[in-house]
């Protein structure tokens, strides 16, 4: 007796533990259900608009909550430092311009005669320096025969020496005059050198870019929006010293959002770009239809905002799905749910 319950008891189990396994098998072998419903957050581009050129903000034409269109005004910087700057740049260009056409014109008829003048004049200075150093010469001469005889002192020969020197010195200078007229007159009629046009053509061009740079930071004074969209953050406010490539706001373009939604994985395979879902937010109401147009090639952890730890523990696919936001549902941060049905 004994034994036939031992041997039944044993069947009951194996059964039991057949079935379970094939229970087991058909689960993992079924396949997924023709719909799931997952979920996820809107997001949406964010474009910090700053400056280019340091300033003090002087006026900020947005708030948070305005529309702005692509190209719009939306903050001022103060320019009083670069338009002095800027007319200063101007002045520059001016003055160097003029003295590159005095170089290109070449030498003016009463240059020339000016600088002959000048020749004339030193090559004038020339005899009577000579004339006067003969005479100290012929006065040192006399002197030091003088002294020679007894007859003369040692002090009136070294004065006479010295009236040589000088007299020497004086006709130096005079023929270094002549040599210098006379370059400064062949430099007149030969006109300017390439050198000295191609510096003045060169000075006139770096104003001339100094000019371009002050007029450009002019203009990025007057900061424009580079997106349509919806000011979502001010950073900013009047008075404020603005740095370089510091925010002043932050313009959302709520025009085209996108769900980021999490797939399981025995599903990414039945998924497609430009599938069409149904995505839903908690406010209820009918779905608003959206596109998949992004899958990732890789696995992840559910994000910790989405569901419950049970949920955020699995591995899990990003899907972006394309929003139509025509009646401004769809806001950066809201939690969505989307349906997706499988093609049969």
């Amino acid at each position: 007796m004994t034994t036939h319950r031992s041997r039944t008891s044993a069947c009951l189990a194996t059964l039991l533990v057949t079935l379970s396994a094939a229970l087991a098998a058909g689960c993992r072998a079924a396949p997924p259900s023709d719909r799931i419903r997952v979920s996820g957050q809107v997001d949406a581009t964010e474009v910090q608009v700053a400056s280019t050129v340091a300033g003090r903000l002087i006026e900020r034409k947005v708030s948070e909550g305005t529309h702005v269109d692509k190209g719009a005004v939306v903050a001022v910087l103060d320019t009083a430092d670069t338009e002095l700057a800027l007319n200063r740049a101007r002045a520059d260009v001016a003055q160097a311009e003029a003295q590159l056409r005095l170089l290109q014109a070449g030498a003016r008829p009463e240059d020339v005669r000016q600088s002959e003048a000048q020749l004339g004049a030193a090559r004038a200075d020339v005899p009577p320096a000579e004339a006067e150093l003969a005479s100290a010469e012929l006065d040192v001469q006399r002197f030091e025969q003088l002294l020679a005889a007894n007859s003369g002192s040692r002090k009136q020969r070294d004065d006479a020496v010295a009236r040589r020197d000088v007299a020497r010195e004086r006709v130096q200078a005079a023929r270094e005059r002549i040599r210098v007229a006379e370059q400064g007159l062949a430099r007149v009629r030969a006109g300017a050198r390439r050198e000295e046009v191609d510096a003045a053509r060169a000075r006139v061009d770096a104003a001339a870019a100094q000019v371009a740079t002050l007029q450009k930071s002019l203009s990025d004074a007057t900061i424009v929006a580079p997106v349509s969209g919806v000011v979502t953050t001010t950073v900013a406010d009047e008075g404020e010293l603005i740095q370089p490539r510091a925010p002043i706001l932050v313009i959302t373009d709520l025009d085209h959002p996108w769900a980021n939604v999490y797939v399981d994985e025995p599903y990414v395979p039945r998924l497609r770009v430009g599938d069409t879902v149904t995505v839903f937010t908690d406010a209820g109401g009918p779905g608003v239809p959206g596109r998949i147009s992004y899958i990732s090639e890789r696995a992840e952890f559910t994000p910790r905002n989405v569901q419950t730890a049970e949920d955020r523990s699995k591995l899990v696919y990003r899907i972006k799905v394309a929003l139509d936001n025509a009646n401004g549902t769809f806001k950066s941060g809201m939690p969505v749910e989307a349906e997706i049905v499988f093609a049969r």
